[in-house]
């Protein structure tokens, strides 16, 4: 039977997908995983995610309801979209199926352009978007681990947030996300890039380390100040203000994470295509627009495109 959402769909069950859809079927909503390789063991052993927090936290979805295909699933009432924007492509295909007259999707994709790409294919109408604050990390076939779980800033695109948007945010934190529901998805964007832009970026940059190391050191600690300075002011330009606190909350939750490694990280260590042209690409390309110097960025981004030759 379907929860309050209505039926839902993951589609993107990697770290992030399968975290959040995990904790939304926990609470009894009607959850099904759009899955390739992880088929055959999701199938046999279930869904299992374990926060390492205080306190700490672990649950499995098993038996989780699984597909290999969006036509086996059919439509649906919310599409939970965690892919990354470099697959995005495979969009025009895989979504079609799951989509009836008010379907809405909710775009869980970081950096900028994904919202306007998805709107322009499938209407504004149904394009809200998801900003996960949250440490995650893919340890296994469906095997979740989650080391800071942080919050989720939820909006709709081009719109400020409706009745949709709030019992989408309620679900949310019904299963344990606390979950703050936004008038502006754009300024939470230019948010979330504050610690994406340095952390995701150095941490390939400098030779593929994890945050600790990013901190420790005296030059790359001074670069993400950089970083996140020119962020700042590239959002001032649109209009969207973001505090002096927020840039220290940011450093002072990275400090306890320890040896984390961003998924930008694991996507280029494992080979994977990186998310250079939506995380770095786009946001210097609207700096540039708006005639914000951002040379900080712009170096990275430069570093980025040369270490990343499978770039998104």
């Amino acid at each position: 039977m379907a929860g309050r959402l209505g039926r839902v769909a993951v589609v993107g069950a990697g770290a992030v997908g399968a975290y959040y859809g995990a904790r939304l079927a926990r609470t009894g909503e009607d959850v099904t995983f759009l899955l390739r390789s992880d088929l055959a063991a999701v199938r046999e052993a279930g869904l299992s995610v374990r926060v390492v927090s205080e306190p700490q936290e672990a649950f499995e979805i098993r038996p989780a309801q699984v597909a290999a295909d969006t036509r086996a699933i059919g439509p649906v009432d919310l599409v939970l979209l965690g892919m990354k924007a470099t697959g995005n492509e495979a969009l025009a295909e895989l979504l079609p199926p799951l989509l009836r007259e008010r379907t809405a999707i909710l775009n869980l994709q970081n950096g900028l352009g994904a919202d306007e790409w998805l709107a322009d294919r499938f209407g504004g109408e149904r394009i809200l978007g998801g900003l996960c604050f949250v440490c995650l990390n893919r340890v296994g076939p469906g095997r979740i681990e989650c080391y800071h779980p942080g919050s989720v800033a939820l909006g709709e695109y081009g719109r400020v947030a409706g009745e949709r948007a709030h019992a989408i945010g309620q679900a949310l934190r019904d299963s344990g996300v606390a979950c703050l529901v936004a008038d502006n998805l754009q300024e939470m964007r230019w948010r979330k890039l504050v610690w994406n832009v340095p952390f995701n970026g150095l941490s390939i940059a400098a030779g593929g380390i994890t945050t600790d190391r990013i901190l420790a050191d005296t030059g790359l600690r001074a670069e993400v100040d950089v970083l996140m300075r020119e962020v700042q002011s590239a959002a001032r330009a649109f209009g969207f203000v973001i505090p002096d606190s927020f840039l220290a909350r940011q450093l002072e939750v990275t400090y306890p994470m320890g040896p984390y490694k961003p998924s930008s990280l694991v996507d280029y260590l494992a080979g994977r295509a990186v998310e250079v042209e939506a995380i770095w690409g786009e946001p210097l390309r609207r700096a540039r627009t708006a005639g914000v110097d951002t040379p900080g960025l712009a170096a990275l981004y430069e570093r980025l495109v040369a270490l990343c030759p499978r770039v998104g």
